[in-house]
């Protein structure tokens, strides 16, 4: 709440907010007091808590929060006093107290609320008049019976709402200042800044270009130099001498110029490109909050739960102050506390049972949260019996997923992944905490939503341990991106199992279908482009790209045309007029300005079903049977059209595909979207040359082996030593330029169109 609006809050809102942050308090310290009954810190702090309720409650006028409040300071100062012990039924008495608190802070209108006040309120006299008989107090007139604490803090509840919304609950945090943001303004900040990183990428390019500009006005002063020297020994007239001065000195300003110009662009980029690097992570980072913060109420739910089941339940966290985003903590909590009540109802045994097992009376859950690999992974586990696999056999076959043969030949895999279907449950009743079949599908339906997993170990007599892998944040995700049908497109790395090079040789045809071995299992391989409806692009490489996918037990192989690599994707989402595009959950742009799908992996796998269904599926290894029979293909780059058409029609006499590029960045681009067999390139053309389009090649892993020809005006040694030295595999000069000379070099090196 800002200060504006504290200003403009009604006394009911401030006392509601007080109620708020003072319920937490309460509830820690009194979860750690009914384990350490002595604990004098959080007895001051919850003494404390309710006075402070207390006072709050009478300056708004709420008798009720006054007379709760005070029947639970009374307990707490005896036991403060070594007047009574806090027991669990102590505890109970409190927490509904402050349960209570809240409600009337609230001004819920319940019917019962009187009732349930007096109720509580007598229950907490009895127990103290139970241990104190002469400490009981009338809770009608608090005024007169104030205690040793609050005689002393007379003026104290005067100003106690308004404190209690400016002192956080955590010490460490009292310099802090905190403001509250619409998630609206933070979520466009985060796309802004998202946007600003991937434009900035885009001064790389201008910035190299620069450094290409500058070496060719180096080359034109050096041209000028060496034409210097030889026009020394030739009678000049007195006009040819001024005017060849002229243009060497205003070369030489030019040079000064650019040097100077490029200087400052490239201290422009670097500090450029490392504030909008901070101004994202800043921007990402204001979203973050820790992990503790989905926990507030689920120690409190799980102790109040094993009460309910008469169970001893001990919830250990591990990683509090984990960083996640603040929409990832949102939609956590429902399939968190999912998981934790299950381990009470399904996982820990009664305390008699552990008894005899050997077992402490006390059951544990564990819930431990870390970063790794750029994810949030948690781990929720207990100590319990864990699942007996025989009656998730026999509920398998009760309710007719599967006949008695085929479960009896089921791995502990594939029958603990019929936990995870809808509808299917392990209770064998109804209860209000479980029973009617709205189980762990729900908890791997919002995990996945998230582009996360969630995997079940098991651990025969020792608990269940749930393994759960999510994104940091909702707002970027690291995904692998491929190319399919020529175009880019992500999988998040969560969602996919992994990534792999298949030999052709390795594919086997097997009832229809194409499959591959995987470590002693069949693997269905499926196309890609056939899947998203793309035109697939063929590739004469002995092995195959494949992505693979997961759906509950079974694995897919998708086969993409090439790895592009691991990237961090800041996501776009498309508009909301187009509906929801069919295996598609976003949009991103990479480092180079390169727009790319991010594919959604759950509707991937429906579209798989649906494919499989029809039985019409492509092969995808065409392209090694194909390429016997496809002329070979060859790439002319050349800026000058004379030239690009008369390379073209030789090469088409002989019988060679053939594609051309007016320039070295424009054969670039044509040599990453489709494959050739050999490049023809000049070294003279805008944007880039060949000398760069050459190194550009066998720096690529998938263009090294690619054979190039150099074909130029250029016919100096030093001149075809640069382009021998960039990895060309033959330097032909345009002077001595033919057309079987340039057949015959084609020919030595790549041999004939159809060979």
């Amino acid at each position: 709440m800002t200060p504006d609006q504290m200003r403009d809050a009604s006394l009911l809102d401030l006392f509601r907010l007080e109620a708020e942050a003072q319920k937490q308090v309460l509830d820690t310290g009194l979860l750690i007091l009914e384990r350490d009954p002595s604990n004098a810190g959080q007895l001051e702090a919850c003494m404390r808590a309710a006075h402070s309720l207390k006072g709050a409650a009478r300056i708004v006028g709420l008798d009720h929060g006054v007379q709760v409040a005070h029947a639970m300071e009374d307990l707490l100062v005896a036991a403060q006093e070594g007047l009574l012990r806090l027991l669990p039924e102590h505890i109970d008495a409190l927490l509904q107290g402050s349960d209570l608190l809240l409600r009337i802070g609230q001004a819920q209108q319940d019917a019962d609320l009187e009732a349930r006040i007096e109720t509580v309120t007598s229950r907490l006299q009895v127990l103290l008049g139970n241990a104190v008989p002469t400490l009981r107090l009338p809770a009608t007139s608090p005024e007169a019976q104030e205690t040793p604490a609050e005689a002393g803090d007379a003026a104290e509840p005067a100003s106690a709402p308004a404190s209690a919304t400016l002192e956080p609950a955590v010490p460490e945090e009292r310099t802090s200042r905190v403001l509250r943001v619409s998630a609206e303004r933070f979520d466009h900040l985060i796309d802004l800044s998202g946007k600003s990183l991937v434009e900035f990428q885009r001064t790389k390019p201008l910035s190299e270009s620069l450094h290409r500009l500058k070496r060719q006005q180096e080359s034109a002063r050096r041209t000028l130099e060496t034409l210097r020297e030889h026009l020394l020994g030739s009678d000049l007239d007195a006009t040819a001498q001024a005017l060849f001065n002229e243009s060497r000195n205003l070369l030489i300003k030019c040079q000064q110029q650019l040097q100077g110009h490029q200087e400052l662009f490239d201290d422009f980029v670097w500090h450029g490109g490392q504030r909008t690097q901070q101004l994202y992570d800043l921007a990402l980072a204001s979203r973050m909050r820790p992990f503790s913060d989905v926990l507030t109420g689920q120690t409190r739910m799980l102790r109040d739960l094993g009460r309910t089941l008469g169970k001893q339940i001990r919830l250990e966290i591990e990683g509090e102050n984990t960083q996640v985003d603040r929409d990832v903590l949102e939609r956590l909590e429902a399939p968190l506390t999912h998981l934790l009540r299950n381990a009470v109802d399904h996982g820990i045994e009664p305390p008699a049972l552990r008894s005899r097992k050997g077992k402490p009376a006390e059951g544990v859950v564990q819930l431990r949260a870390r970063h790794h690999a750029g994810m949030l992974v948690l781990e929720v586990s207990d100590d319990g019996a864990g699942i007996d696999l025989q009656r998730v056999a026999e509920a398998v076959v009760k309710r007719r997923f599967a006949s008695a043969e085929q479960v009896e030949q089921m791995t502990e895999e594939e029958l603990l992944a019929f936990l995870f279907l809808p509808g299917f449950s392990m209770s064998q009743q109804v209860t209000e905490v479980s029973g009617r079949g709205v189980g762990l599908d729900v908890v791997q339906h919002e995990i996945r939503r998230m582009r996360g997993n969630v995997r079940l170990l098991l651990q025969p007599d020792q608990g269940c341990l749930f393994h759960l892998e999510l994104p940091l944040t909702l707002s970027v995700v690291r995904a692998l991106v491929v190319t399919i049908g020529g175009e880019a497109y992500a999988f998040p790395l969560a969602q996919i199992e992994r990534m792999l090079r298949l030999p052709r040789s390795a594919i086997v045809q097997l009832e229809g279908r194409q499959h591959f071995w995987l470590e002693d299992e069949h693997v269905g391989l499926i196309s890609a482009a056939q899947l998203l409806q793309r035109q697939e692009k063929q590739d004469d490489d002995d092995s195959i790209p494949i992505v693979l996918i997961r759906d509950r037990e079974q694995y897919h192989g998708l086969a993409v045309e090439a790895f592009l690599g691991e990237f961090t994707l800041v996501l776009m989402p498309l508009d909301a007029r187009l509906g929801k595009v069919r295996d598609v959950a976003a949009g991103a742009l990479l480092h180079d300005g390169t727009p790319v799908l991010i594919l959604d992996v759950d509707d991937l796998l429906n579209s798989v079903g649906k494919l499989l269904g029809t039985g019409h599926l492509d092969r995808v290894d065409h392209a090694s049977n194909a390429r016997q029979t496809v002329s070979k293909r060859v790439l002319v780059v050349d800026d000058s059209l004379t030239v690009r058409e008369l390379e073209r029609k030789l090469l088409l006499s002989r019988g060679y595909q053939v594609s051309v590029a007016v320039d070295g960045m424009d054969g670039w681009n044509a040599l990453r979207a489709e494959h050739f067999d050999l490049l023809i390139t000049d070294i003279d053309m805008p944007r880039m040359d060949g000398i760069e389009l050459v190194t550009q090649v066998r720096q690529d892993p998938r263009l090294r082996t690619l054979p190039v020809m150099v074909v130029s005006y250029k016919d100096r040694e030093e001149d075809r030593r640069r382009g021998l030295e960039a990895g060309a595999d033959y330097y032909l000069a345009k002077a001595s330029f033919h057309d079987e000379a340039l057949l015959d070099a084609v020919q030595t090196l790549i041999g004939g169109a159809r060979e």
